[in-house]
């Protein structure tokens, strides 16, 4: 491609040309024979020494600033007659400085993968980032680039190194609410979300993740006990720490997000262990017994509660119905009271009558002194109601003649003659004696 370049402007560039690097002046030295002893070009091509020193010469002049033609004075130059062509060393310059330019631009190429941004500086100042494909940019040293991958999830690992047993007390072992050390370990996972703020607004950028973390965490146990720490609340103290991170981050300006917080460890220093282990089995023993009171507590107090309520309950009905039937009394007092005032004597005789039937209710015996033959009658009460409430749901006969059923019907009306009787008896005496 380049020698059809030369072609095309006019110059030849071949090895076999004997007049290549010669001007119209060597040429016609060549045809009046060999002035300079001179092996004549006519012979085959000038050799690789001969074409080097005129290369040299042409360069020379050319820089020299020398026109063709030598000097006014002599009719040949020092040069042994070699008159340089001006235009073909400009022409070839230009091609050289293309090809050079060409070259020196296709340089600023440059591909970024997927998951990867690359950030662009222009004299190593911040120009703006590219996505991921097939970029360019000024070649150097106008411009450079840093493919940054903000895909990939980080981690920074804080108490310990690899594995929980490979312990960092420095930044494990941190301080309580309450006054315990505790040993901590976590690790942060996070991923970039600002190529430019990642490269230029950190030095060391994991060095700084790391303090955040440890400040962070240092934090949030200060303000909490040791017992929410080591057991409920590991998940919250890990969503709280995240939350400060990247509070601290984004005012920093890292370009970074925090992913997640995994704790890896939560324990008590490994030279008191035992003893920890020793009060939270007390502590453990503790509870069990105060729950075991308060399942006690639940089972006796709503009994006990109960068993008052009930002694409660029945001592308001006792006296509500004390005293509805003292006021039942008065009420009935009062009413008699009426009653007596109108008729007393068949008032009288009235409750004699209802007082003997309470009095005979609850009497099985009942001893009559008949005073015809003053001989005691003897009733069995018990005896006679049962025989009568058996005749009257066995038989019920419309008009019975039996001679037994007739006390059991009669008994109550044999007391009323009899004190029919004795009232008479008693009104004849006090009519004789008047």
């Amino acid at each position: 491609m380049l020698v059809s370049l030369l072609k095309k402007f006019g110059l030849k560039f071949s090895l076999n040309d004997p007049r290549w690097g010669r001007g119209p002046q060597g040429d016609k030295q060549n045809q009046n024979g060999n002035q300079d002893g001179k092996r004549p070009s006519s012979d085959g091509p000038p050799d690789l020494e001969q074409l080097w020193r005129d290369f040299n010469t042409r360069l020379t002049r050319l820089l020299s600033g020398k026109k063709e033609g030598g000097g006014g004075g002599g009719g040949s130059d020092s040069g042994g007659g070699f008159t340089p062509d001006m235009r073909s060393a400009g022409v070839g310059a230009a091609v050289v400085a293309a090809i050079a330019a060409f070259l020196w631009l296709i340089s600023g190429f440059f591909i970024v993968q997927e998951g990867q941004t690359a950030v662009v500086l222009t004299f190593g100042k911040y120009s703006h980032m590219t996505p991921a494909g097939f970029n360019w940019r000024w070649p150097s040293p106008i411009q450079s680039h840093e493919i940054v991958n903000v895909s990939s999830v980080r981690t920074v690992e804080v108490g310990y190194r690899g594995s929980a047993k490979n312990k960092q007390p420095q930044e494990s072992l941190m301080l309580t609410d309450d006054e315990n050390i505790i040993d901590i370990q976590f690790a942060v996972q996070y991923k970039l979300k600002d190529a430019a703020e990642w490269l230029f607004n950190n030095r060391d950028q994991e060095e700084v993740i790391k303090q955040v973390a440890e400040s962070a965490i240092r934090e949030i146990v200060g303000r909490s006990k040791m017992d929410f720490v080591l057991y409920e609340g590991r998940e919250k103290v890990a969503l709280d720490v995240s939350q400060l991170m990247q509070q601290i981050l984004d005012r920093y300006k890292s370009g970074v997000q925090i992913a997640n917080v995994t704790m890896q460890g939560v324990q008590p220093p490994e030279q008191v262990q035992t003893a920890f282990d020793d009060a939270v089995k007390a502590g453990q023993d503790r509870e069990r017994q105060k729950n075991e009171g308060q399942a006690y507590a639940n089972d006796v107090i709503p009994k006990a509660r109960g068993a008052a309520s009930r002694l409660l309950q029945e001592a308001e009905g006792y006296k509500s119905r004390v005293t509805s039937t003292a006021q039942g009394d008065a009420s009935r007092f009062k009413q008699v009271l009426v009653e007596y005032q109108k008729a007393p004597a068949v008032t009288r005789d009235r409750i004699y009558l209802e007082t003997m039937q309470q009095i005979f209710t609850s009497t099985t015996k009942v001893m009559v002194d008949a005073k015809a033959g003053n001989n005691l009658l003897y009733l069995p009460l018990d005896k006679l109601i049962a025989q009568s409430a058996g005749t009257d749901t066995v038989v019920k006969p419309a008009q019975s003649a039996q001679p037994a059923t007739a006390p059991a019907v009669s008994a109550v009306d044999m007391l009323e003659a009899q004190r029919q009787r004795d009232i008479r008896s008693r009104d004849g005496r006090d009519r004789e004696t008047r």
